[in-house]
C-alpha cells in the first residue's frame, strides 16, 4: 500500500507539520511534488507530497486516512523547488508550507483553472498535389491552404462547423482542444538594434564566461555607474548562457521597471517570460504551465520571479540589488537577494548583483573577496555624468520663497522647457512617514531617550517607534524658537499644483501609487513620457531609477533630506544612494544633464557625497 507524507498548508505553530496519508488505488498515480486535498481534523485542506512510499498503515500508532483528491493534473513541485523551501524554511525559522507557498502563483493554494481552445491541424501532408486534387471544392481549397502557412487555426475563427465535419470525416484534418495561454507582454517587438561593446563591459563579461561554461557557482559585483551599460552586460551573459543550453533568472527590483528590461532582453531573445504581482493569477499560471513545459529561456520580473518551476539555470542576475523593494514585507520575511544566492548555488551557476550604489554590505563582500568586483567606471559613449547642485531651502525660506520648488529648480524647468527637452522631479516616497521639522534652521524633533526622530500621529501626539515614548507636538521650534515649524507628509499634490501654477504650459505627469493602480499604468505613462506626450514627470522614487529617456536633461530631487529624518538605521544610505540614482537619469544621450538637489540639511554627508555622485567616497 502507498503511504504518503503530506506537508499541511495550514498556519501551525508547532514543529509537526508533515501527516502521513494513505493513497487510493484510485490515485496511485500521485508521486512527490502533487498538490492533495486531504482530511485534517474536521475540515478538508491542501497540502504537498513530499514523499511516497510502500508501507502499511498498521505500523502506524494511529489511525491513517485517506487522500480525497488531486489538485491538478500534473505534479506542481519539482525536487529543486521542494529542496530549495525546505532550505528557505530552515534559514528564516518558519513552518515549510510558507515558503512552499512562495511557489504558487499569487500564493493560491486552490486549482487554477486554465482556458482551452478547439483547433484544426492538418491530418495529411498538404502538397501541391493535393490542392490540385481538390481545386472544385474552393471552400476546401482555401482552408487548406491556409493551414499550409499557419499549421494550425482556431475552430471559432473558421466558422462553417459542416465544413469542418466534412474534411475531418474525409481525413484531411483533425480536431483537438490547445491551452490557451495568455500572455500579456506578447505584444512587445521591439526593433534589433547593434550595440558595440565597450572594453569595461567585455572585460565584465569576460570574468563571468569561464564560471558559464564550467556551470560553477560564483558572485559577482558590478558597480557600474548610472548609464554605463549594466543592462546589456546582462544580456550578453544571457546570449552566452542560452547557447550553452541553460537558463537565466533576470530579477529587478521595482514593477515599473520591468517594462524597459523586457524591450532590451526581447531584443536578443524569443523566448522571455514576465513574472511579477500586476499579471493576474491566471496569467501567472500560464507563464509557470509554459516554463515548466520548457518553453522559456528567460525569466524576468520582481521577487516572485525566483520561484517558477524552472531547472538548469545558468545565471542569476539581481539589477538595483541595493534596492530595499527585494525585502517582502509578508510571511515569510525573506530577501530576494539573499534567495537568489541560494538558488544559485543549488544550480551551480554564476549569480550577478549590479547597481550604481551598491548595498554596503554587498560592496563589503566584494572588498574582502567574497564577491569579484566588476567595475564599469564611465558611460557609453564617454558622456559626462549630469553637474549637481545643492540648494539650502532655509536660505530660500529667508528670501521668503514659500513655494515646494526653489528659484534655481523653477528657473531649471523654464529653460529646459524652452530648449524643447525634459525634466523629472522626485518627491521621496519616504514623505508619506510624517515627522516635524524647523525649515528655519532644519532642526527635527528627536526622542530624548534614543535620538531617533518622533513620528507625528493624527491624534496629534508625536511618538518614538522605538522607545514608545509620546509628547505633544511642538508650536514653535525646541532649538531655536522659530514658528516655522512644519509637518512632512507626502506632497506629491501640492507639487503638482504648484507646477500648474507656475508653468501653465507644460504637460506634466504625475507617478505615484495614487495614479498606476491600474495593470501596466507603469509603463504606459513611461511610454508616453519617452514618446514626448509630456514634458514633466514627477513623482515618487519609482521615476528615479533604471530608466533611460533620452530627452531628460534635467532632474529635481525635492526634500532630499527626508529619508533622514526616518527611524531607520539605513536612513543616510537610502538619501545617497537615491540622490545618486535620481541624478543619473539626466543626460543619457548627447546634451549634458544638470540636476539640482533641494534640501533643508544641505551639509549633511550624505547630501554632499550624493551631490557628488561619489560612492566610494560615502
Amino acid at each position: 500500500m502507498l503511504i504518503a507524507e503530506v506537508c499541511a498548508n495550514v498556519p501551525i505553530k508547532s514543529d509537526k507539520q508533515v501527516f502521513s496519508y494513505i493513497v487510493p488505488d484510485d490515485l496511485n498515480y500521485i508521486t512527490i511534488g502533487w498538490r492533495v486535498i486531504v482530511p485534517f481534523g474536521s475540515k478538508s485542506i491542501d497540502g504537498f507530497v513530499l514523499n511516497v512510499f510502500d508501507g502499511e498503515p498498521d505500523g502506524f500508532d494511529f489511525a491513517l486516512k485517506e487522500i480525497y483528491d488531486a489538485v491538478d493534473e500534473e505534479a506542481w513541485f519539482t525536487p529543486s523547488m521542494i529542496l530549495a523551501a525546505n532550505r528557505l524554511a530552515n534559514f528564516y525559522l518558519c513552518p515549510l508550507s510558507q515558503t512552499m507557498s512562495l511557489f504558487m502563483p499569487g500564493r493560491v493554494s486552490k486549482k487554477i483553472s486554465a482556458r482551452f481552445e478547439k483547433i484544426i491541424e492538418p491530418a495529411v501532408e498538404i502538397t501541391d498535389e493535393l490542392l490540385f486534387e481538390i481545386k472544385k471544392k474552393p471552400a476546401q481549397l482555401r482552408l487548406l491552404s491556409r493551414l499550409r502557412d499557419r499549421k494550425s487555426l482556431p475552430t471559432a475563427e473558421i466558422g462553417n462547423r459542416p465544413l469542418i465535419k466534412k474534411m475531418i470525416d474525409a481525413g484531411l484534418i483533425v480536431e483537438r482542444e490547445r491551452r490557451i495561454l495568455r500572455d500579456s507582454y506578447a505584444s512587445i517587438n521591439p526593433i534589433e538594434k547593434s550595440i558595440e561593446l565597450t572594453s569595461d563591459q567585455r572585460r565584465a563579461i569576460e570574468a563571468v564566461e569561464p564560471f558559464l561554461e564550467n556551470q560553477e557557482h560564483r558572485g559577482f559585483l558590478l558597480y557600474g555607474v548610472t548609464g554605463s551599460g549594466k543592462t546589456q552586460v546582462y544580456i550578453e551573459l544571457t546570449e552566452r548562457v542560452r547557447r550553452l543550453g541553460r537558463r537565466a533568472v533576470i530579477l529587478v527590483p521595482e514593477i515599473a521597471l520591468t517594462g524597459q528590461i523586457v524591450v532590451e532582453f526581447k531584443r536578443h531573445f524569443k523566448d522571455v517570460i514576465v513574472i511579477h504581482s500586476r499579471l493576474s493569477i491566471a496569467e501567472r499560471s500560464d507563464a509557470f504551465h509554459r516554463i515548466r513545459n520548457g518553453e522559456c529561456g528567460v525569466v524576468i520580473g520582481a521577487r516572485s520571479a525566483l520561484f517558477t518551476p524552472i531547472d538548469d539555470v545558468g545565471l542569476f542576475v539581481v539589477d538595483e540589488e541595493q534596492d530595499f523593494s527585494y525585502k517582502q514585507n509578508d510571511a515569510p520575511h525573506y530577501h530576494a537577494r539573499i534567495v537568489a544566492e541560494e538558488f544559485a548555488q543549488l544550480h551551480s551557476a554564476p549569480i550577478v548583483f549590479g547597481s550604481a550604489t551598491p548595498s554596503f554590505e554587498s560592496y563589503f563582500r566584494a572588498r574582502s573577496g567574497e564577491l569579484t568586483l566588476l567595475r564599469l567606471p564611465i558611460r557609453i559613449d564617454g558622456r559626462s555624468l549630469p553637474t549637481v547642485e545643492c540648494v539650502d531651502m532655509r536660505k530660500e525660506l529667508k528670501a521668503r520663497n514659500f513655494s515646494v520648488l526653489s528659484r534655481e529648480l523653477l528657473e531649471l524647468l523654464k529653460t529646459t522647457l524652452e530648449r524643447k527637452e525634459q525634466a523629472i522631479l522626485l518627491l521621496n516616497r519616504r514623505g508619506y512617514s510624517t515627522f516635524v521639522m524647523c525649515r528655519a534652521c532644519g532642526a527635527v524633533v528627536k526622542c530624548s531617550e534614543c535620538s531617533m526622530p518622533m513620528v507625528y500621529h493624527s491624534d496629534g501626539m508625536l511618538r518614538c517607534h522605538r522607545c514608545e515614548l509620546e509628547q505633544t507636538s511642538p508650536k514653535t521650534c525646541p532649538k531655536c524658537g522659530s514658528r516655522y515649524i512644519k509637518f512632512f507628509g507626502s506632497g506629491t499634490q501640492k507639487l503638482e499644483q504648484t507646477l500648474q501654477q507656475e508653468l501653465p504650459s507644460a504637460r506634466i505627469l504625475r507617478m505615484d501609487r495614487d495614479t498606476t493602480t491600474r495593470k501596466f499604468s507603469h509603463q504606459k505613462m513611461l511610454d508616453q513620457f519617452r514618446e514626448r506626450q509630456f514634458d514633466i514627470l514627477f513623482g515618487t522614487q519609482m521615476v528615479a531609477k533604471g530608466h533611460d529617456i533620452a530627452g531628460v536633461t534635467a532632474v529635481g530631487i525635492l526634500s532630499a533630506d527626508s529619508s533622514l529624518n526616518i527611524p531607520d538605521f539605513r536612513s543616510s544610505e537610502v538619501c545617497f544612494m537615491l540622490i545618486t540614482q535620481a541624478a543619473g537619469r539626466a543626460g543619457r544621450s548627447a546634451s549634458e544633464g544638470r540636476v539640482i538637489v533641494q534640501a533643508y540639511n544641505a551639509g549633511h554627508e550624505a547630501i554632499a557625497y550624493g551631490c557628488r555622485q561619489d560612492y566610494d567616497g560615502f
